[in-house]
């Protein structure tokens, strides 16, 4: 019966663009587990036993928050369900400072990764890669899942990502004419119906590949990519970094702000505006001009 319950909350909230995919599997357990000592509606002990199991604080915070939402569905529909108490506190983690990359910091990341000590299409792959989430703040796994189909005259077409989202990005003929140089010489190494990015293997990269690469690439020229340090780069840095510069680079007035934001998020895939707003407090120069600009709107000017 828990199961069901789940299975009915998990297909609404995918039915409003959400993939679930850990969450699914969470709940999941939380279910087996529950029935496993027969409890067939959400018990808050069982609850808080089950999200106990976790190894971190913060990670039973996170398992029991996903329970309590669930929780609240569930009880809507049949009272017998227990909504239980957040003993293990907050799940909300503070904000991590983001690692911004200056352009002479990309330019050696993308050369280290490019090494002679590299055979075949692995250095291409990667220098490519890196490169390409650079200058165009794709997600990581939307380029994982690039199709020689999705690289067309117009830019990069982008399928269901993100809340199922498409959009095409154009690209800078800088960038289209190094891709195309790169697909020259994929076209080697398998079926052009296939995935753009490949591993040594042939097969289509997988996330641990492209950290792993860009670890190597990272500790290679001295950028901070440890779990102990803060700022770290990780690969999404290089989608975050584009973001922070597109919004540094905007016209300082109220119209051309309002456009270039709308465009910005339209352009990164954002399912709402509002989450491009994450990228407002990242370098010191982007949060001087926001200062200065909200000054001088206090002093009276209105444009």
């Amino acid at each position: 019966m828990l199961a069901d319950a789940v299975a009915s909350y998990l297909a609404v909230r995918r039915a409003c663009g959400f993939q679930l995919d850990s969450l699914g599997r969470h709940l999941q357990s939380f279910a087996a587990y529950s029935d496993a000592r027969r409890k067939h509606y959400v018990c808050s002990e069982t609850a808080i036993e089950w999200a106990g199991l976790a190894h971190s604080l913060a990670e039973r915070a996170r398992l029991l928050g996903q329970v309590i939402r669930f929780a609240r569905y569930a009880h809507a529909e049949e009272p017998r369900h227990e909504l239980p108490p957040p003993v293990f506190g907050s799940e909300h983690r503070c904000r991590p400072v983001p690692y911004i990359f200056s352009q002479g910091n990309i330019e050696r990341l993308v050369q280290a990764a490019f090494q002679p000590v590299y055979h075949g299409l692995r250095r291409d792959t990667y220098s490519t890669f890196f490169a390409l989430l650079a200058c165009t703040g794709l997600r990581v796994s939307e380029a994982i899942r690039l199709r020689y189909e999705d690289v067309t005259t117009d830019g990069l077409v982008i399928r269901c990502s993100k809340f199922h989202k498409s959009r095409l990005v154009p690209l800078h003929e800088t960038a289209q004419a190094q891709l195309d140089r790169y697909l020259e010489r994929r076209r080697r190494y398998g079926p052009l119906d296939d995935h753009v990015f490949i591993s040594m293997y042939g097969r289509p990269l997988r996330l641990n590949n492209v950290d792993s690469a860009f670890r190597t690439a990272a500790i290679n020229i001295g950028i901070p990519c440890g779990t102990q340090r803060s700022p770290r780069a990780t690969p999404h840095s290089l989608r975050h970094t584009f973001a922070v510069r597109a919004l540094e680079t905007c016209p300082d007035d109220r119209d051309h702000i309002t456009k270039h934001r709308l465009a910005l998020s339209t352009y990164l895939g954002h399912g709402s505006v509002a989450n491009t707003y994450w990228y407002l407090e990242a370098t010191p120069e982007l949060m001087g001009k926001i200062a200065d600009r909200c000054e001088r709107f206090v002093m009276g000017e209105k444009s």
